[in-house]
């Protein structure tokens, strides 16, 4: 089912109050094409307070703002982390309107608002509000606020707005989310609007005007200006006529109309492409050397493993690496070919890397120094930040999904597994992965099934820190074999001075915390992580060797025995002399 499938019904009104200007402001944005899919429908109004003479600017610059700047946010983001971008933002310069030239001295200059938005974006409503205004669900017998209305009580007859938009430097906007509902219709109200109202009155409203919703939300706002209401009034009825199909794909990652490639072979012409040679067969994919005949460009096309080309998720996920790789900008995340022309068969076109994987650099380097490992860990940190900046995670770290190219920059590859926020909620099955990436390097939160996180990113990196000084792992095979909660508190961090004797304790102490099975208990972002492996702190300054009996019961309790036994032999023997 595609995303033209999204479809809403849709009522706005407002009438001035006993005021010359209607300080109320609403809008709304129906996108068509990939913008429906990536952004959603989005409903927002606000109210500017009646004290200041220039809240209609305010109320005003937040809705067209939040309509414009959402949908210049990155398609990567989840709608959380966008619409509290561009929010931000908004009352930041809303503030800073009031508290510029001589407005901070004048009551009623005051640039603030409330403000109140729905966002339908796959089969997910959002909701993000801050003030008084209201978003209510119709039910047949009530109308169920969704909101809270952030007024401060002063008596029994005064209030006051104690969170709006433009009162601070800084802003806390209410946001909760949840599964929509075809047939469900929801309301945006001002104040001025909702007292009063009641599920009633909207019933009466949609069976007067079952075909047009413009004028049953006229009708209601009339309803509160006859029922006493002098304030600015303003509605928005939606109601969702249709949604996506649970198992529907973003437009831009479908492969409809996508044949499978033939077999590619060297100094065949494909896709305006020339093959040069085979680079890897694996069971997952086919990655060969060619030459872009427009550009001269050499790039490597991967192509579906034969063995995978009757698996449907398998093959759906294939395009999500160069969807990822055009929207991140880092050198160290591999790079899409440049290039757009249309496309026949299903293939990715990536930049060519000239250099050596990590498990190649690791068999040359089998005891590396510090220093060089420092290296290449900062750059793969670089990298998995460029991501998680977008609200994307790898998943699939590890020594073949690493280049080191002939100037020694390291580039992340292999973003198949990626997680992106955006197209999560979008479709929030289609990244489920059992175990997104190599047993070895997997956070143990993954194995049990609760989901990752930029720190279980720093677990796999310090996985490959770890591996990449000693050769080991820093669990065994343990935390490949965590199914329980049970099975994660009985992990045992092996000490890397097992295996490098000649490293600093504090390496350890750096290492053993990034590792902790517990994500809350590694380093809060990879960044410090990197801090703490170049400049560490007393934390890890003043660590001692872990004791034997915690790096290895047995040989503790075999060496305990053995002196033990080396003791009573002894005093057997002192005691025969005596004799």
């Amino acid at each position: 089912m595609s995303a033209a499938t999204l479809r809403i019904a849709l009522g706005q009104a407002s009438l001035a109050g006993a005021h010359p200007t209607n300080q109320d402001f609403h809008g709304a944005c129906l996108p068509r094409g990939h913008q429906l899919a990536s952004k959603g429908i989005v409903l927002a109004l606000a109210d500017g307070i009646s004290s200041s003479a220039v809240s209609q600017v305010a109320s005003q610059t937040a809705v067209r703002s939040f309509l414009e700047d959402y949908y210049a946010t990155s398609e990567a983001w989840s709608v959380r982390r966008a619409a509290e971008r561009v929010l931000s933002a908004t009352n930041a310069w809303l503030h800073a309107q009031t508290m510029g030239s001589d407005a901070r001295f004048e009551k009623d200059r005051g640039h603030v608002c409330t403000f109140s938005a729905l966002i339908l974006k796959g089969r997910d409503l959002h909701l993000l509000h801050v003030g008084d205004s209201r978003i209510y669900r119709l039910h047949a017998q009530a109308l169920e606020q969704l909101t809270e209305d952030h007024r401060l009580r002063l008596s029994s007859t005064e209030s006051c707005l104690n969170r709006a938009l433009g009162t601070g430097p800084h802003v806390e906007i209410d946001y909760r989310s949840w599964e929509a509902e075809v047939g469900e219709i929801y309301l945006l109200a001002t104040d001025g609007a909702c007292a009063g109202l009641g599920a009633q009155d909207v019933h009466q409203a949609l069976q007067a005007h079952p075909a047009d919703l413009d004028a049953a939300a006229h009708q209601l706002v009339s309803l509160a200006r006859r029922r006493g209401s002098t304030d600015d009034a303003t509605l928005q009825l939606l109601r969702i006529e249709a949604l996506p199909g649970a198992d529907a794909l973003h437009p831009q990652l479908r492969r409809e109309g996508l044949a499978l490639p033939p077999p590619l072979a060297p100094r065949m012409a494909f896709e305006g492409f020339t093959l040069l040679r085979e680079l890897q067969v694996s069971a997952r994919s086919h990655l060969h050397l060619a030459v872009d005949e427009t550009s001269g460009q050499q790039v490597v096309l991967k192509t579906p493993s034969v063995d995978l080309a009757q698996d449907p998720d398998y093959l759906d996920r294939f395009v999500l690496e160069e969807w990822v790789a055009r929207r991140v900008d880092s050198p160290h995340v591999i790079k899409a070919w440049a290039g757009g022309r249309p496309r026949s068969h299903l293939f990715v076109a990536m930049e060519y890397i000239d250099g050596q994987t990590l498990a190649q650099w690791r068999a040359d380097h089998p005891q590396p120094s510090l220093d060089s490992v420092r290296s290449i860990v900062t750059q793969l940190a670089q990298g998995l930040q460029a991501l998680h900046r977008r609200e994307m995670l790898h998943q699939d770290l590890r020594p073949e999904n690493v280049m080191i190219d002939r100037q020694g920059t390291v580039k992340l590859i292999d973003l198949a597994s990626a997680h992106v926020a955006g197209l999560a909620e979008y479709q929030p099955d289609a990244h489920t992965l059992a175990v997104p990436g190599s047993l070895q390097y997997t956070a143990p939160e993954y194995l049990l099934g609760e989901g990752g996180s930029p720190r279980s990113e720093l677990f796999a990196l310090a996985a490959l820190t770890y591996e990449m000084l000693s050769s080991q792992l820093p669990y065994g095979l343990d935390a490949a074999r965590v199914r329980s909660a049970a099975d994660r508190r009985r992990l045992r961090y092996i000490p890397l001075r097992h295996h490098r004797p000649d490293l600093p304790a504090w390496v350890d102490a750096v290492l053993a915390k990034a590792l902790h099975p517990d994500p809350a208990k590694r380093q809060e972002v990879i960044s410090e992580f990197i801090h703490d492996l170049s400049a560490p702190g007393s934390e890890f300054r003043s660590a001692r060797p872990t004791p034997l009996i915690e790096r290895n019961p047995v040989m503790f309790w075999q060496t305990t025995t053995a002196l033990l036994g080396l003791s009573t032999a002894t005093l057997l023997a002192l005691r025969v002399l005596g004799h």
